[in-house]
Parts: structure tokens; sequence; C-alpha cells
């Protein structure tokens, strides 16, 4: 039998891993977490719905041999021509590798962990930029531009950007152009926040799309939390989209034409109760990763509900991180096509010249994998 001891650490992990939210973890609100995940009922969902995708596949991983062994926990990817950078969430020395792609040779490692003024806290995501890497440090509220020494054999911060205050914990990001970023409001009062080169606030828009307006009133901090949401952006068709942590939600935003499109699927809105203030998920794993391609929009899915990583962690086991799905929209947010993976996933990235997906698999001992769709 397992103790509640352990079951508390468990949930401060899955926390710790899957929703990088700033908490105190008391072990007097994780036993009312843990009550109230057995007594949420779903509320009233509003928006443009999907049951189904109209065409579902099966996908066969290829192993990608790496001539170095680097990875505790390689939570994002990201390719940029001849160039693969990927994110190591939980990297003992360092958050940030980089490989030449497509064969995987070790190229340079940066983003050193410690305090120092050029080392990193944390490390939320990664995006290639014009300009070098770009990487996101939440406990210090900053971002940093990655470019390679001049003799090419390590990264070199380039530029450092300290975010405004009134930037309230950010998560993610994605560059707008050369002078404006895009990071998602934990707020409540908005959905997303825009900043300048320096890190200044411009502005917000939106609003958390939900259809339980007791939390919209009342429980905005909570509400946002719960609303935590992957974000991606394609300069060349001007759409940002955002997939929610939680639940199944995705949003589509054309920055051309100032449309705005949410889409809800069969497991619905994110699903959470209040304790002391926090949102605390009583729902499902949701998405884990999104990229707004060409044509269309690739995002990975769980679908796993919190019921069953409980149970998991109870009888001694636990459930693989990620999803083994990858889900495709249209650039409006119509259903296209569902992809079944043989492994499960963490992070994407759609090198669609080529057709393939290109992941990494936190499960395994050897965890960069690629799909050919």
């Amino acid at each position: 039998m397992v103790c509640r001891g352990q079951i508390i650490a468990y949930f401060v992990k899955l926390m710790d891993r899957n929703f990088k939210i700033e908490i105190e973890m008391k072990k007097g609100f994780l036993v009312m977490a843990m009550a109230v995940l057995a007594s949420c009922t779903p509320g009233k969902q509003e928006g443009n719905r999907y049951n189904d995708f109209p065409e579902t596949r099966q996908l066969v991983a290829e192993t990608m041999p790496l001539d170095t062994a680097l990875f505790r926990y390689p939570f994002r990817v990201r390719v940029q021509e001849d160039k693969v950078a990927v994110l190591d969430l939980h990297g003992a020395d360092c958050f940030l590798h980089v490989f030449s792609y497509p064969d995987m040779h070790y190229l340079a490692s940066g983003g050193r962990r410690g305090e120092a003024p050029t080392e990193m806290l944390s490390s939320e995501n990664i995006r290639w930029g014009d300009n070098g890497l770009w990487t996101l440090d939440a406990n210090k509220i900053e971002m940093t531009c990655w470019n390679f020494s001049a003799n090419g054999d390590s990264l070199v911060q380039r530029e450092r950007v300290k975010l405004d205050e009134n930037v309230l914990r950010p998560l993610d990001f994605v560059q707008y152009d050369d002078t404006t970023f895009i990071i998602p409001d934990y707020s409540g009062d908005s959905r997303l926040c825009r900043v300048d080169r320096q890190g200044k606030l411009l502005g917000t828009w939106g609003q958390i799309p939900s259809s339980d307006e007791d939390a919209l009133q009342n429980a905005r901090p909570a509400l946002a939390q719960a609303w935590r949401s992957f974000i991606d952006y394609n300069p060349d068709n001007g759409v940002l989209a955002a997939v929610t942590q939680l639940g199944e939600v995705l949003e589509v935003w054309n920055l051309k034409d100032s449309t705005h499109v949410v889409c809800v699927g069969p497991h619905g809105e994110p699903q959470f109760q209040v304790a002391e203030g926090y949102g605390i998920p009583t729902g499902i794993m949701g998405f884990g990763d999104v990229q707004v391609g060409k044509d269309a929009i690739y995002a990975v899915f769980c679908g796993q509900s919190f019921r069953e990583m409980m149970q998991s962690a109870q009888q001694g086991t636990e459930l693989p991180d990620g999803g083994k799905y990858v889900y495709v929209f249209s650039l409006d947010g119509k259903p296209l096509c569902k992809y079944e993976l043989d492994h499960y996933i963490s992070g994407l990235c759609v090198d669609e010249l080529n057709r393939l997906f290109i992941a990494s698999d936190v499960n395994k001992d050897e965890p960069m994998v690629r799909f050919r769709y």
C-alpha cells in the first residue's frame, strides 16, 4: 500500500514537471487537492466543438542516434536549417544543447545552471530567431539570445532582456518580429502580452474563453493557471496558436486579419478546483506542444486523466510522460488528421519539407526519435 507521503511526493513531482507553477507545496493543501480529484464534474462548455478527426493514421518511430549522452529530460526540440536545439528541462549542468541536423552530431551546449549573472535558474522554452537562439528563464524573468562563438565550438550570450515586472510568471514566448515578443498572461486579466526588445510591457489583449462565469469574475488567477497554454507563431502566415495543457482547447489568432477561433475537443475546457487561491487540475492532461506550420497546426496530445495518474502512483507505477498523439488542424482550427504514435513524446518539431516529426521521448534511453508522416 502506498502511504500518503508517497502520494504527496508524486503530486509535487508531477506539478513541478508538468506545470511549472510557482506555488508553495503544503501537505494540507495537497491533501485537499487529492480529495477534489475524485469529486469534480465538468461544467458547461462553449466554443466551436469537434468530436473526432476525419482520418487517423498510425506512425512508427525511428531512433535518431546521438554521438553523446547529455539529457535528463529533453523537453523541447527546435530545428532551423542545419541545426537542432534541444531544451533539457532538468539538465544537471546546462539547459541547452545544439546538434547538427539531420545527422545529430553534437555541436555545443549553453545555458549553464546556476545563480551567476550569466547563468540560468530555469528554462521554459527555446526559439530560433533570425539573430540566434532565444531561451526564457521564468525564475530570473529574463530572456537570453545565444550565438555560436567565432570558432563555432560553444554558445555565447549575445543579448539579455529583463522582462517588465508586470509580466506575471512568463512560461512561454514567441518572437513576433524583430522588436516584439508575445507572452501568455497569467494574471487572468487578459490572454496574451506584447513585450518589446527591452522587456517593456507594451499591452495585452484577449481574455480566457472559459464558460465558467464564476471563475471569470472571482478566481481569475486560478483560472489562468488552469488555462496554462503552449503557444507558437508563424510570421509567414500570421497565425498564432495556443493549446491548453489541461483539457482540450485550441485557440487560433490570425494576426493579419484579426480573427480569433476557439476550438473545443471532446474532453472540453480545463477542469479544476480552487484551493487557497490556486487552480488544482481535476480533469486530464491535454496538449503538450504546438507548432504552426505553413498550411497546418500540429499539436501533441496526451488525454490521461489525473485520476489515472493518481491510481497509477498508488499502485507503485507511473504512466509514461508525454502524449502519444499528434493532432493536425487547419490554420482556421478545423480538425484534419490524428496521428497515433508508438512512443510518448514531449517535444515536437515538424519538418514539413521532408514530412518528418522530430520529437523527444523522455521515457527512453535514446530519447530523440522521428516519424515519417
